[in-house]
């Protein structure tokens, strides 16, 4: 529904890891409701089914890929709400983590927009979830960072590791083998596990256990958003947990 006066609202939408029961009641309700949706590439195809009635504006932001400049999207949010009751802003997983949230909620508050912000949930819970590895462990690791160094494959030097016990990176890739390499430098054991997390909760979902010293010598093609955690809370509980990785996805209907 158009309108000219007043003005509309803006929801920035967390869509979760992406598989579309993963997102929550409030985002799906709204998104139902909404007349434009601008929406990420890491937003899958059955997240968009939500939203049928809506215009759609694809404005993805992907490492390492042609993307929507920020200021565009900024401008589209202001021009959209000033001409339709409700708009979307639908992110992947949490709008408030590593979703450029700060630059968009700056540019509508400016504006005079009103904004709300739902939440979603965030890859990394949602990858302790699906490989039932949590992230903290009583007596082994009570410290979590969540960080990214998209910046890393070209300025090593520039790439500041967080001192906790669990690390978890976002936009993992080939960041991630320079984040082994200096984890190795600054005296981390290379026996400490890691999990890799491709296109978490989705049909072509993948798992890889490893360790630290295996991390640094590389990493296979992904082609998809990946996760690193690195950390002994990563730690099998058993052989058998090992083994059911794959199993647990399909029965959920998450992997291939």
């Amino acid at each position: 529904m158009t309108r000219a006066s007043p003005l509309g609202k803006v929801y920035l939408i967390g869509a979760g890891p992406g598989a579309q029961d993963l997102m929550t009641l409030r985002g799906a309700r709204l998104l139902a409701q909404a007349d434009v949706v601008l929406h990420d590439a890491l937003v899958t195809p059955e997240m968009l089914e939500l939203c049928p009635q809506a215009l759609m504006i694809p404005v993805g932001k992907r490492c390492g890929q042609l993307s929507t400049a920020q200021d565009f999207i900024d401008k589209q949010l202001v021009d959209n709400a000033r001409k339709y009751a409700l708009v979307v802003r639908l992110k992947g997983g949490d709008p408030m983590l590593f979703g450029r949230a700060d630059e968009e909620l700056r540019a509508l508050e400016e504006a005079g927009i009103d904004v709300e912000v739902v939440p979603g949930i965030t890859t990394a819970l949602a990858a302790a979830a699906t490989t039932r590895q949590p992230l903290t462990k009583r007596g082994v690791a009570r410290s979590v960072a969540f960080f990214t160094s998209s910046t890393a494959p070209t300025h090593p030097g520039q790439l500041a590791i967080p001192d906790c016990d669990t690390l978890v990176q976002y936009m993992g890739g080939r960041e991630a083998i320079i984040t082994a390499q200096r984890l190795l430098e600054l005296g981390r054991r290379a026996d400490t596990p890691v999990l890799v997390i491709e296109n978490c909760s989705r049909v072509d979902q993948r798992v890889l256990r490893l360790d630290l010293g295996a991390l640094a010598q590389g990493l296979g093609d992904t082609r998809g958003p990946v996760l690193v955690m690195i950390g002994e809370a990563m730690q099998a509980r058993s052989r058998q947990d090992i083994e059911s990785d794959k199993g647990d996805r399909a029965a959920h209907g998450r992997s291939a």
